[in-house]
């Protein structure tokens, strides 16, 4: 895991891959709760027997959205970012889904620094992802999810 003291530490990193984080594995009863919280009970992802019957997949899947609501957990397990007042998740652009995620599957995040920006002492940080699928060539997403940081010093 690298650790990330202040700006210039991570200015250091701009272009630099960050590394992976550890496989998760996805079940049904996290794609039932997620359900739950966002009320998307669409067949594909809550019947596991009417998926299994007539779904293009032959399994459950977990929603996109679920997907992406991974990355703060899996991103604080590639980098430890230190002396902080504030982080805050600022947006996703060009987020793109490649595949879906079928139930028990594990998933990892990748992630490489594509960009790092100063705003008067706010730190715009555009992070390249990938939410790589165990034993899949495609991932589940692409997509570059921005942070802002503040450091205390």
């Amino acid at each position: 895991m690298l650790t990330i003291n202040n700006f210039a530490e991570f200015e250091a990193q701009v272009g630099n891959d960050l590394g992976a984080s550890s496989w998760y594995k996805i079940t049904q009863e996290q794609i039932n709760k997620f359900a739950d919280a966002t009320l998307d009970y669409q067949w594909i992802h809550t019947d596991p027997e009417r998926a299994k019957t007539e779904s293009q997949f032959g399994a459950t899947i977990a929603h996109g959205y679920l997907t992406l609501s991974l990355v703060p957990y899996l991103w604080k397990e590639i980098v430890k970012v230190e002396n902080l007042k504030m982080e805050i998740n600022y947006g996703i652009e060009n987020l793109r889904f490649g595949q879906a995620v079928l139930v028990d599957s594990e998933v990892r995040l990748k992630v490489k620094l594509a960009g790092l920006v100063n705003l008067r002492g706010n730190i715009k940080a555009t992070m390249a992802t990938t939410l790589e699928i165990k034993d899949q060539k495609k991932p589940a997403f692409t997509g570059e999810i921005v942070f802002i940081y503040n450091f205390t010093a």
